[in-house]
């Protein structure tokens, strides 16, 4: 045999390397040595499940008039004033816990729930009202100092063991308020009213408080709960978290990458498990729909679907046409059948599938070299793919003007102690945005 002569493998440095330190990655290693091709594919198949549709309950809770509906519309990249968004105002809007799914997510919950204290709700029988054992973690917000309603929630949820993280929102109040008076500066301001709400915190420890602006996630510090999210959440949760996350900065581009590419490894594995079975045109049309599904799932993580451009492009005030522009991949008009078949129109990968049929039907040691090929070629196509469209979230995030370039970062540095603050207010992602926010 000699088939191998006709297949030209991809080279090194464009297959992307699996981290065989990674827990995961080692014990799926571990179960395909140890016990049967069949077990371990089993396992496979049940932890990218998981991953896929895990269900991810998050509580939005807090005083009335706290901005808790704003807040459930930013993390779900929902305007205030769209379709499907949580009802806001200056009164308690809601009277009862009411769940929002993500718009592309549909395993993703994001619950609004009502305000403590509101006239239905009483604080000792709040848990209990709003169901309590059906939330992954709380996010406990207010508009001014946390009051004991707070804390006293706030206790509970520790004394059952759950996750619950205080945020502090309308802070762009206090710094308008603050900029009239001389020696303004932005970072005393967010860091006295960090002082001032921990302060009332003390009876539950010494617990982190996120200073987040619903209007403008990309500032502040929402990056920074992501980052205390990814680090306490079990790991198929914090999947689904990063996935459903809004485009606002390169970091969370970054994040999303990261998360999608573990799933990367998982589906490659069950793509070489079908190989191993001899029947002729399985694994490619397996394949096909895996690729499709896979790429749909990355498209709409990164907000390149028309719905997210359509709410960047009024955000921005820019025209869908032209936050597209800038996008240089294969997906930059949606993703399809016709599309992803392109990726098997090569020479190399339509020899890869090919062989990958011939050798399942040797007996024993074509079954391991098989699924060696189709696990190559998909590893490498959907790490190929989800480059493509990482690198048109970042030019759709530079284009709209919510990240700087390089050199405009280089350059803003230099300046950034001779701007004064009425300059440094706009709909970027600087730390010196202010804007108005419910």
């Amino acid at each position: 045999m000699s088939y191998e002569k006709v297949v030209p493998e991809p080279s090194a440095d464009a297959l992307p390397i699996i981290n065989t330190e990674d827990e995961e990655i080692k014990e799926i290693i571990k179960s395909y040595e140890k016990t049967s091709a069949d077990a371990a594919t089993s396992k496979v198949k049940e932890k990218l499940d998981l991953l896929e549709n895990v269900i991810l309950n998050v509580a939005i809770t807090g005083n009335t008039g706290a901005g808790k509906s704003s807040y459930v519309n930013a993390v779900r990249g929902v305007p205030d004033d769209g379709e499907g968004s949580a009802p806001t105002g200056v009164t308690e809007t809601t009277m009862e816990p009411l769940m929002y799914p993500h718009p592309t997510m549909a395993n993703v919950r994001i619950w609004d729930l009502p305000g403590i204290g509101s006239p239905k709700f009483k604080a000792k029988q709040y848990l209990k009202d709003v169901k309590f054992k059906t939330f992954d973690f709380f996010i406990i917000i207010t508009s001014e100092r946390f009051k004991e309603n707070d804390i006293m929630l706030a206790k509970e949820i520790m004394r059952k063991k759950k996750l619950f993280y205080f945020v502090r929102s309308k802070f762009d109040n206090d710094i308008r308020a603050e900029m009239k008076k001389k020696n303004f500066s932005q970072e005393e301001v967010l860091s006295k009213i960090r002082e001032d709400c921990t302060k009332n915190l003390k009876k539950v420890g010494a617990p982190k408080v996120f200073l987040v602006s619903s209007c403008d996630l990309g500032n502040f510090d929402f990056q920074l709960l992501i980052d205390t999210l990814e680090e306490e959440l079990p790991m198929h949760k914090r999947m689904a978290l990063l996935q459903s996350l809004p485009v606002f900065s390169v970091a969370m581009i970054d994040k999303k990458t990261n998360a999608l590419q573990r799933l990367i490894w998982l589906i490659a594995f069950s793509s070489s498990a079908i190989a191993m079975a001899p029947v002729p045109g399985l694994s490619f049309a397996c394949d096909l729909g895996i690729m499709i599904a896979f790429f749909r799932r990355c498209f709409e993580a990164f907000g390149l679907d028309d719905r997210s451009l359509k709410i960047l492009s009024a955000r921005v005030d820019k025209s869908t046409e032209d936050l597209k522009n800038p996008m240089k991949s294969r997906f930059k008009d949606g993703v399809d059948r016709t599309i992803v078949m392109k990726f098997f129109a090569s020479p190399e990968m339509g020899a890869a599938i090919s062989i990958a049929y011939i050798l399942s039907t040797i007996p024993i040691a074509g079954t391991l070299a098989a699924g060696g090929v189709a696990f190559g070629t998909i590893f490498h196509l959907l790490n190929k793919g989800l480059n493509e469209m990482a690198e048109d979230a970042k030019s759709v995030l530079l284009g709209a003007g919510l990240e700087a370039s390089e050199q405009e970062k280089e350059d803003g540095g230099k300046d950034t102690k001779e701007q004064e603050p009425e300059q440094k207010q706009g709909a970027g992602a600087g730390a010196g945005a202010v804007q108005t926010c419910m």
